[in-house]
């Protein structure tokens, strides 16, 4: 089975780099002829089904940004053992 496509996900605190990070998992992934979808706001945005694919557009002029373009978010589920 070849991989078609990638889901991008930044969960926890934010740090430096993350969106460098994001914008170079995307274009990388696009030039080796993959769909990329970023998932928003961490693993609560896979939960509810918030996701977009990305292309270049998506991705430009976001290096010099704080942050992380995608958010993050807490899902307090995961605390649940259950």
């Amino acid at each position: 089975m070849q991989i078609r496509s990638i889901g991008v996900l930044t969960s926890g605190g934010d740090s430096a780099g993350m969106n460098a990070c994001i914008r170079a998992v995307v274009r990388y992934a696009i030039y080796n002829n993959l769909r990329v979808f970023g998932i928003y706001r961490g693993y609560k945005g896979l939960v509810n089904g918030d996701i977009k694919e990305l292309n270049v557009s998506s991705v430009g002029g976001i290096i010099n940004k704080g942050g992380t373009i995608l958010y993050t978010a807490r899902l307090p589920e995961f605390k649940q053992y259950e």
